[in-house]
């Protein structure tokens, strides 16, 4: 081969490492920020993270989260997110209010922050709710209220006093329970930190300083599992009625030895698929309006309404509640 030869082929060598260089950094990464690695939740969220990232190859996708269910560190994953420069942060915030700062620094680097569960958010260009809050929050306690024939002492847990869709979805249910003169709220909003075996230990304090208390309203995911032992364990699963957020594998034995009366949810995996095509039409430049049909199911008619700041709330309608007769129709 010649010498010109050589310098040409050496040449378009280096013009296609650089081409390929160039493709890497242009491929769009959307990171999905959860409160906490390892609950069963965020685990099912994932492969709806993963699912996106295989069904769009163009696309970066990838979630990430605290070993602790914490705001502080939550945050601080953000601001490396932010350092390394990221295409798009999709986060479900623990607290909404300690990351509007990071969210708003994100925002001036040119990232786009994508939210879910945070309609109070006002650094974020859209914020997705699985559904009405107050409505979810509201039908909860009416099946719970049913279940205690309308009288008896209540309480209710969160994930955190910071968790905004947990205090939503409990005062909503604080605010139903008022149309029975008959049921008492003790002890309102113990928080569980998504652990339970914090809401075990609660469950079982409220067990002692209450002993005739029949009702319990969780929020977490894990709240009715760590409820649901302590009831079991007290023998009363005849005594009291627990409702809250659940995931059905996680809670099908509660449900079946009846400590546990019914679950509500969305599909999480359906939550972070979702996430992550908002994101990607944020990146795009794509609008979204009211009614579309963003292909994932309990999100194919959404409503769009302003949000706190310059964003958009995109609210779907994916809940679903299940008792011990259906809870094995889901596989997660």
């Amino acid at each position: 081969m010649s010498a010109i030869s050589k310098l040409c082929t050496c040449a378009a060598l280096a013009a296609t490492l650089a081409a390929g260089t160039a493709l890497a950094a242009d491929k769009p990464t959307i990171t999905t920020v959860v409160k906490v690695t390892g609950e069963n939740w965020f685990i099912r969220m994932n492969e709806g993270v993963k699912a996106y990232g295989a069904d769009h190859p163009g696309v970066a996708a990838s979630q990430i989260g605290p070993a602790k269910a914490d705001a502080a560190q939550q945050s601080r994953i953000i601001e490396d997110l932010v350092a390394k420069n990221v295409s798009a942060i999709a986060v479900v915030p623990m607290d909404p209010t300690a990351l509007e700062g990071v969210l708003r620094r994100a925002g001036q680097r040119g990232i786009k922050v994508i939210t879910h569960e945070g309609d109070s958010l006002v650094n974020t260009a859209v914020d997705i709710e699985a559904f009405d809050n107050k409505a979810f929050g509201a039908r909860i306690n009416e099946k719970l209220a049913a279940c205690m024939g309308q009288s008896g002492k209540w309480t209710s847990f969160v994930g955190s006093l910071g968790s905004l869709t947990h205090n939503q979805w409990v005062d909503a249910g604080a605010e139903n329970a008022k149309k029975y003169p008959g049921m008492e709220l003790v002890a309102a909003k113990n928080e569980s930190f998504n652990d339970a075996n914090r809401a075990y230990e609660k469950a079982k304090e409220i067990l002692r300083r209450y002993p005739d208390i029949k009702g319990f309203q969780g929020s977490s995911a894990i709240d009715v599992i760590g409820i649901g032992r302590a009831v079991e364990e007290a023998g009363l699963q005849d005594k009291t009625c627990v409702y809250g957020l659940g995931l059905p594998k996680d809670t099908g034995p509660y449900l079946e030895s009846g400590a546990v009366d019914e679950i509500f949810f969305w599909d999480p995996k359906d939550a972070g698929y979702v996430m992550n095509v908002v994101a990607n039409m944020v990146l795009d430049g794509k609008e979204i309006t009211d009614g579309m049909d963003l292909g994932v199911p309990g999100y194919d008619k959404v409503s769009v309404t302003k949000g706190a700041g310059k964003g958009v709330i995109v609210q779907g309608q994916a809940w679903v509640d299940v008792d011990k007769s259906s809870y094995k129709n889901y596989p997660f």
